[in-house]
């Protein structure tokens, strides 16, 4: 049957092609009509695989050239040919060979006046225009003339024909040899006059399509550097910005305006970022490192080149699936475990880091509060490892330093409670209305919680004495005490007196010793002032806030501000107030402008340009030695008034994406609250959003054949409080000083009776400061020869953070765990009993210390040295691999390792884990599978978290080898020591869009649940797996019995709750607009076919049309694809 209607159709083609009777060419053409205006495409495709489209071009050539050509066989052969044209991938260099090109502009040229015959001409143009190599040779052929003295001001009149021509215009314009044809013809001012026109008459918004195709052309010819200077020589930027004022609100007009903003932000002129250099404001000397870049001017050439013509992409090529190259397919590489990376015998180094398995009981009784930097055991002769140290600081008296009572730190609620309860009470009253903004929730319009009536007025009245320095308050010097000057003495009294009388308990800190710590940490720029938030302590807010509802229409706001930054700039100031690059001192404290600091630990803020009134720029520093990683910020201003909105616009951001576009703020400090009672870091900001902006970096720098592209992250604040100082952070700061504040707080806390709480230095790092290393169990029942053998034989779990500067959430997860594995919890108490949690909650000290975002003070990325590392080069990584490789050399490797991480561009917490099978399926890998042994349970863990915890998804978890990451910790740990358990857990720098948190961005308190939550699943793995022992389970029974039943239950909800969750979490939700990252989206498509295949349709059913005034209202307002 097939065959039958094969040959049937080809003998239609063939007598299509030899008949010259005209009656039986019309009726080909209607049996060809009728069969292919129903079904499918695939009727269409294999027409065209019979030699279809040949046998239509060659009836066209040979009907066109004769003396009086006959339109009532041309007219329905040109809708056969578009419709058939727009599949074939090939069709225009069929038209080209057999000279349809020709005949087909030569009637075109002889029905100008004749609009029917002239419209399906177009129709036919345009599809061979789909053709950037046909299209090239049409434009030489004369046919873009042509087209412009089809397309005339505006009329009602033939407006189907127009826009046929507009859109014509526009398909040949991809090619860039008529691109320049058309600078050098001066037709980008007659475009622009044309829209002009049709812009300002069609004021029933009849002909939007036309409009569009208009302005379609323009941005097409833009894309060349000299069509952009033809622009700005013509005022487009002026005459388009002026053009949709008044029209941003109308939704009929969105394809108008959508299109407008791609060419102001294409035509915008690209310049370099206003730094002397990309490279970071701060150095530091490493062997191998250069660290001088020579300051140049960027020119336009630097950032693109107009280049040769494109070659044509209608390639009869299929679509192929890609394969992902990224997968690691080498079953060799995926199973087998190399060797060491360093000599056996150095490990025994890490013996000393390890007392836990030979200290007597009698040792570890005599040692209950061992200091970090006291002298300890005598560790193998290396330039890293440290042997003995003497911090120099404030002498601190015991009744300064909080916590110093021997005890297990207490928990409010028992962790199978919460998660009984399936969140806790603090979420449980905190839900609110999506739209909500979230600053005003968090302060209560009273006085200062925790504080009287009579000090807080002694507080506000100090406010107003001119005697106090508030700048001086707000970031503290380390040692102000010790200070020459009277006034830094005087201030140091104060904020003393403070510190008595109004200092909010913060659990697990103390401003005293913090500043102790901060007095002992190196810094590149030798910092000498403590951030306040850093310094006073945080205070989670009672209620979670909600994500940021995206408005409408805000990305092309703050675009077009740009844009009348650039046409406007009567109001623009343009006066650095702030630089990290400029020795002398440029904060007016007189001025009306805001004064702006980074100058402490964790800062990073390089730059600040004063643009108008309440609008600043911003630039971060780059990693040190690096020129890239602009992410963090931190940094204090001050100077502000009150109920004012202050725009700040971040204009050096890298990442192409944010979730900064999708519901997440930014996090501020307010000192003057924080003295009110008000101790905490909160979000906010409004109008947020992130996209790509006119500066570019010089190709040379890169080495990219493009510059790269730089983003803006703008954002708008209304303070608090006049004259205040806040602190504006990328994410909840957590400084290296904060972490050893904490860990020594930790330590005088526990009940050594009890607790084995041993804090000590892996190793110190480039910077000069220590890596701690923290060891925590249960101390042995007695000093019996069976309880000490059980203490040594537990085994260990490994549990590392912050590699990533940037990453504070993973710090804010890592404090949640050290405080529940040292709490008074039943489920801590049995995770003591029967594991050794070895610790590293700061793989990157230094980074963390200044500023960096990814790297160390090398300028790499840590987490990508893991492969073979150098003790010299990456210390806290080379210790941390030696440790690991010295459990597994013992026969100790731990049953679980993960590495806390955060995630810019993902919401929830997951976990990447590492299986051959799955990798090697994913990638389709015809290496087969079912000869492969691995060991499954990877993913338990995962699963009893996707049960446990409200912010942990399972959808969101993966388990693929990739070739990029072969060097991580995560990967590394699973091929070198074996553990099956590897993984990196990820923590979203947002919140949830699932689980009980859905919508909620994350709190300190979340992230540090997470910690908690993620000690309670390495005690479910256990209690799962086949090797728990009986006085585990036993135990374990005891533990829950009351509430076994409930917990189970909840278990089994949540559980089939995440698990009804798909895939499609990974997507970002769709937002109430489009986000344009680039200039190139799909409507830069020269119009659907879809809507070609409708107008010839339609055409087909009304061959008599007259003057096409019908056209109107319902036409224009079609959306463009």
């Amino acid at each position: 049957m097939a065959e039958q209607e094969a040959s049937g159709l080809q003998v239609l083609l063939h007598t299509l092609q030899s008949s010259s009777d005209r009656e039986s060419i019309l009726t080909i053409l209607k049996l060809l009509g009728d069969l292919l205006s129903v079904g499918t495409d695939r009727r269409i495709r294999y027409m065209i695989s019979k030699g279809g489209s040949e046998a239509l071009l060659q009836t066209l050539v040979e009907t066109a050239r004769t003396a009086s050509p006959d339109y009532v066989i041309l007219l329905p052969l040109f809708r056969l040919l578009a419709k058939v044209g727009l599949r074939d991938k090939k069709f225009g260099q069929k038209a080209l060979e057999l000279e349809a090109l020709d005949v087909t502009l030569i009637l075109a040229r002889k029905n100008l006046c004749h609009s029917q015959n002239l419209l399906h001409c177009l129709w036919a143009l345009r599809v061979f225009a789909s053709s950037v190599t046909t299209g090239a040779m049409l434009g030489i052929n004369g046919a873009m003339e042509l087209l412009l003295k089809v397309i005339t001001p505006y009329t009602q009149k033939h407006t189907r024909v127009i826009r046929a021509a507009a859109e014509v215009l526009a398909a040949l314009l991809k090619s860039k040899s008529n691109s320049r044809r058309a600078v050098n013809r001066s037709y980008v001012p007659s475009l622009l006059r044309l829209h002009q026109d049709w812009h300002s008459h069609d004021t029933a918004n009849s002909f939007i399509l036309i409009r569009w195709a208009l302005l379609l052309c323009l941005k097409r010819i833009a894309k060349l550097r000299s069509g952009r200077e033809a622009f700005l020589a013509a005022q487009g930027m002026e005459i388009l910005f002026s053009t949709i004022q008044n029209c941003l609100d109308d939704q009929s007009l969105e394809p108008v305006i959508s299109i407008v903003l791609q060419i102001l932000r294409q035509c915008y002129p690209k310049s370099p970022l206003p730094l002397v250099t990309t490279s970071s404001a701060y150095s530091f000397p490493v062997p191998g490192i250069i660290t001088s870049e020579t300051p140049c001017v960027l020119t336009e050439e630097d950032y693109e080149d107009d280049g040769e013509e494109e070659e044509d992409k209608d390639s009869d090529s299929e679509d192929v699936k890609e394969e992902d190259d990224d997968l690691e397919t080498d079953v060799n590489k995926l199973s087998s475990k190399p060797g060491l990376d360093r000599p056996e015998e150095e490990l025994m180094q890490y013996k000393a880091m390890c007392l836990e398995l030979s200290c007597s009981f009698e040792e570890l009784e005599s040692k209950p509060g061992d200091d970090l930097n006291s002298d300890e055991t005598e560790y193998a002769n290396h330039r890293h490892i440290p042997t003995a140290a003497s911090p120099k600081g404030l002498c601190l008296n015991k009744d300064q330093i909080s916590g110093g009572q021997e005890k297990e730190v207490p928990v409010q609620t028992s962790l199978l409670s919460r998660v009984k309860m399936g969140r806790s009470n603090i979420h449980l009253t905190s839900k609110r209305g999506p739209g909500m903004i979230s600053y005003q929730n968090v302060h209560s319009n009273g006085p200062g919680i925790g504080s009287s009536g009579s000090d807080v007025s002694s507080i506000q009245a100090s406010f107003q004495e001119d005697a106090w320095d508030m700048d001086a308050i707000s970031c503290p010097r380390i040692s102000a005490s010790f200070s020459n000057s009277a006034k830094t003495r005087e201030t140091a009294k104060f904020i003393d007196q403070l510190l008595q009388t109004h200092l909010k308990p913060v659990v697990f800190h103390d401003p005293y010793l913090y500043m102790a710590k901060a007095g002992i940490t190196r810094s590149v720029a030798d910092f000498t002032r403590m951030a306040f938030p850093d310094f006073w302590g945080h205070c989670p807010p009672l209620s979670a806030q909600p994500m940021l509802q995206r408005k409408c229409g805000v990305q092309r706001i703050k675009i077009l501000e740009d844009v009348r930054r650039l046409i406007q700039p009567s109001d623009i100031i343009n006066k650095v107030v702030f630089s990290l690059d400029e020795p002398w001192p440029l904060q007016d404290t007189a001025s009306d402008c805001l004064q702006f600091c980074s100058a402490f630990e964790s800062g990073n803020l390089r730059k600040a340009i004063h643009v108008r009134q309440f609008e600043y720029d911003l630039l971060v520093n780059a990693d040190v030695n690096s020129t890239q990683h602009q992410q963090w910020f931190y940094f204090k201003v001050s100077g502000m008034r009150a109920a004012i909105p202050y725009r700040f616009n971040i204009i050096n951001c890298e990442k192409p994406n944010s979730q900064f576009n999708y519901g997440m703020q930014l996090t501020l400090y307010s000192v003057k609250d924080a003295l009110l009672g008000r101790p905490t870091w909160v979000r906010t900001g409004y109008d947020i959003c992130y996209y790509k902006n006119h500066y570019r970096q010089r190709t040379a720098i890169t080495g990219a054949a493009s510059g790269k592209c730089y983003y803006t992250l703008t954002f708008t604040i209304t303070f608090p409080h006049a004259e205040d100082a806040c602190y504006l952070a990328y994410h909840y700061p957590y400084t290296y000083s904060a972490l050893m504040t904490h860990l020594d707080i930790l330590e005088k806390s526990v009940n050594h009776k009890q607790i084995y709480f041993r804090q000590e230095v892996l190793c110190q790092t480039l910077g000069g400061n220590s890596c701690p290393l923290v060891t925590i169990t249960a101390m042995p029942e007695s000093n019996s020869a069976d309880h000490l053998e059980q203490f040594r034989q537990r085994p260990y779990q490994v549990i590392t953070a912050r590699v990533h500067p940037g990453e504070s959430n993973a710090s804010w997860v890592m404090k949640g765990t050290l405080e529940f594995l040292v709490s008074s919890d039943p489920v801590a108490r049995l995770l003591r009993e029967n594991f050794i949690f070895k610790i590293i909650p700061m793989l990157n000290p230094d980074g963390v210390i200044n500023g960096n975002h990814r790297c160390s003070l090398r300028g790499e990325d840590l987490n990508r040295q893991w492969l073979s590392p150098s003790a010299h080069l990456q210390p806290t990584i080379y210790h941390a691999k030696g440790l690991l490789h010295y459990l597994d050399s013992i026969g100790r490797s731990p049953m679980v390792f993960c590495d806390f991480h955060g995630h810019s561009q993902k919401k929830n917490v997951f976990l990447y884990g590492c299986s051959i099978k799955e990798t090697l399926w994913q990638a389709e890998s015809t290496v087969g599978t079912s000869n492969l042994l691995e060991d499954v349970s990877y993913r338990t863990l995962p699963k009893i978290l996707d049960k446990l915890a409200p912010a942990f998804t399972m959808s969101s978890c993966s388990f693929l080898v990739e070739k990029s990451r072969a060097s991580t910790a995560r990967i590394v740990v699973w091929r070198e020591m074996g553990v099956s358990r590897s993984y990196t857990m990820e923590s979203s720098y947002c919140g949830c869009n699932q689980g009980p948190y859905q919508g909620l961005q994350f709190g300190t308190s979340d992230l540090e649940e997470m910690g908690a939550m993620f000690c309670l699943g390495l005690l479910v793995l256990e209690l799962k797996s086949g090797s728990c022992s009986h006085q585990l389970l036993t135990r374990a029974a005891a533990l829950l019995n009351a509430e076994e039943e409930s917990l189970d239950f909840s278990l089994q909800n949540r559980g089939s709750s995440n698990n009804s969750i798909t895939s499609e979490l990974d997507d970002e939700p769709p937002c109430l607009e489009e986000i344009d990252y680039g200039t190139d989206i799909s409507s830069d498509q020269e119009g659907s076919f879809s809507e070609l295949d409708r107008q010839i349709q339609e055409c087909a059913f009304h061959k008599d049309e007259g003057e096409e005034e019908e056209e109107g209202t319902g036409q224009g307002r079609k959306t463009i694809p």
